[in-house]
């Protein structure tokens, strides 16, 4: 029979009584102890439940550390994105590291983790890498605390410790891409984030992020974006600065090349005036040419190339100075060797010399075969520079150009491919790519003439005009064949041979010079059939020079044509 307690004086329980009913009570909490111990508190049968436990550290990783309750039965399954879209429309990418797992397995791959959990208790360890993203004077700390998991979640509590205090916090939970918010998240004390959410669907997630102070830990987000070619080249404001400041520097390149250029043609121009190819001394009078130039050396000093018709020249200059002869055959020339080179010669001559004949008596153009022209280029060039007449070697300037443009061309290519894959910046590489082409075409019009040089080119010119103007009559009988043909090479590397050679041969037979050097199937020619012979035989030999190019990739050109002069 239950009874009263008793009471004390005054209606109070009596002590007695008291006591009884703390050992009642004591005695039933015991009992119940065990019963209560078998069933967690608020998870329901079938679902998980995890305990999170996360620490933003100063390197900038997320260390964090799950307590997860795997309900009884078969395993449970659950996947960790590593790649997850970004706002941009590029993918975040995480990484995991230190990763542990006790009460189950775990598969890290490139682009997600997997977890095989057992029935029971399991822990879970890890550090997140590329949770810190910079976003203005503030970082933001972002992860997807659960998710992935092939069973239903009744409860996940976070605790995320900063080592500031955050200034902002945001907890989604719910499907991927939803902006359901979590039940419960606050920014509690001692810089502690706290978040509670209940009842998650098999593949819902809980994504927390915090905003902290810029600076207050490393940013280490990374983010990668599909390869769009619309945004790779788009006006980005950093692709438009950049391409500026490449367009920039190559208006200052042209137009330096530019000024370089009309300096040296006001030069030549001041130069310009009549030349003439005799000079009268006390001694006789002797053939000249403007400081000392050769035929061979015209076409370098105003082309700044060694030219085919530059080698033919030097040519006619032997033949006419008894050093090699020439006989027209019937459908082909012969070269005769009459007198071996002696110190008369200069080096490109010499060269030209030992092309032709070497040791040899004669040669007809069909038998010259491939020989090679690089000697005498390489002669003509030095020879040029000795004189003062370039500072350097005019193809080794140009081709410096050249090949740096095409150098800049190909860097601009591979950089327009880095900076399109990586950022919106691809027009910059596209900017630098044409600006190596420009300069591999303006490569041509680089003057490489000293002072010197540009005052020989315009004499040059003035000789040219004198040998197309000048009344071949008035020279005396006794200096007509030095003028003649001493000038022949020159009117041939400067265009003015058909002119030169008609001139001589409308004068009287008795008075005509006669080409002793130039044998008509064994008779020496007369100036009415030089006319016409000369310049075919020049072609020919231009044609067999041709054979005698310089090596594939070689951007220095050698042509025939003299018009240019």
């Amino acid at each position: 029979m239950f009874r009263e307690p008793r009471s004390g004086p005054g209606g109070k329980p009596s002590p007695t009584s008291l006591l009884a009913a703390v050992a009642v009570l004591a005695a039933a909490l015991l009992t119940a102890a065990p019963a209560a111990a078998a069933q967690p508190v608020n998870v329901l049968p079938g679902t998980a439940a995890t305990d999170v436990r996360a620490k933003l550290e100063r390197d900038g990783a997320l260390t964090v550390t799950e307590r997860i309750t795997v309900p009884a039965g078969n395993p449970v399954h659950r996947t960790i994105p590593l790649r997850q879209p970004a706002a941009d429309g590029g993918d975040r990418v995480f990484s995991l590291a230190d990763v542990r797992l006790d009460g189950g397995d775990v598969q890290v791959g490139p682009d997600a983790v997997r977890l095989v959990l057992r029935p029971g208790e399991a822990t879970f360890r890890y550090a997140v890498r590329g949770a810190v993203a910079d976003d203005g004077p503030e970082q933001e700390v972002r992860w997807q605390f659960s998710g992935g998991w092939d069973v239903p979640v009744d409860r996940i509590s976070v605790s995320l410790l900063a080592p500031q205090v955050p200034r902002d916090i945001t907890c989604l939970a719910g499907p991927v891409g939803g902006d359901d918010r979590c039940d419960r998240y606050e920014i509690g004390r001692a810089q502690q984030v706290q978040a509670l959410q209940f009842g998650l669907a098999p593949g819902d997630r809980l994504v927390l992020s915090i905003r902290v102070p810029g600076g207050a830990v490393p940013s280490n987000a990374v983010v990668e974006r599909p390869f769009d070619p619309a945004h790779a080249f788009s006006p980005h404001p950093g692709a438009i600065a950049g391409v500026a400041g490449v367009g920039l520097l190559l208006i200052g390149a042209l137009g330096t090349l530019r000024h370089l250029r009309r300096r040296d043609a006001r030069t030549a121009a001041a130069a310009t005036g009549p030349a003439e190819v005799l000079t009268t001394t006390a001694t006789g009078t002797t053939f000249t040419s403007p400081d000392g130039v050769l035929p061979g050396h015209v076409g370098t000093v105003l082309g700044e190339r060694a030219e085919l018709v530059d080698v033919a020249g030097t040519v006619v200059d032997l033949a006419v100075r008894n050093y090699l002869g020439i006989e027209e055959l019937a459908a082909d020339w012969r070269i005769v060797r009459r007198s071996p080179p002696d110190a008369a010669l200069r080096d490109h001559e010499r060269a030209v010399h030992d092309l032709l004949v070497g040791e040899r008596d004669q040669v007809s153009l069909g038998e010259l075969g491939r020989g090679d022209l690089a000697p005498v280029r390489e002669a003509l060039y030095a020879e040029v520079v000795a004189r003062g007449w370039f500072a350097r070697r005019p193809d080794a300037a140009r081709n410096l150009l050249w090949w740096g443009g095409i150098g800049s061309a190909l860097a601009g290519a591979l950089l327009a491919v880095l900076l399109a894959l990586t950022g919106p910046l691809g027009l910059i590489g596209v900017a630098v790519a044409v600006g190596g082409l420009a300069l591999t075409a303006a490569s041509r019009s680089l003057p490489a003439r000293t002072a010197r040089g540009a005052v020989l080119a315009g004499r040059l010119r003035g000789l040219r005009a004198h040998l197309s103007s000048v009344p071949v009559a008035t020279f005396p009988a006794a200096d007509r064949e030095a003028a003649c043909f001493r000038a022949l090479p020159y009117a041939l590397v400067l265009g003015e041979i058909e002119r030169w050679l008609a001139a001589w041969a409308d004068l009287d037979d008795a008075d005509a010079p006669v080409a002793h050097w130039y044998r008509e199937r064994g008779a020496v020619a007369d100036l009415a059939h030089l006319r016409a012979a000369l310049p075919a035989f020049a072609d020919r030999l231009c044609t067999c020079f041709a054979a005698h190019r310089p090596p594939p990739g070689s951007p220095e050109p050698v042509t025939t044509a003299a018009a240019s002069r």
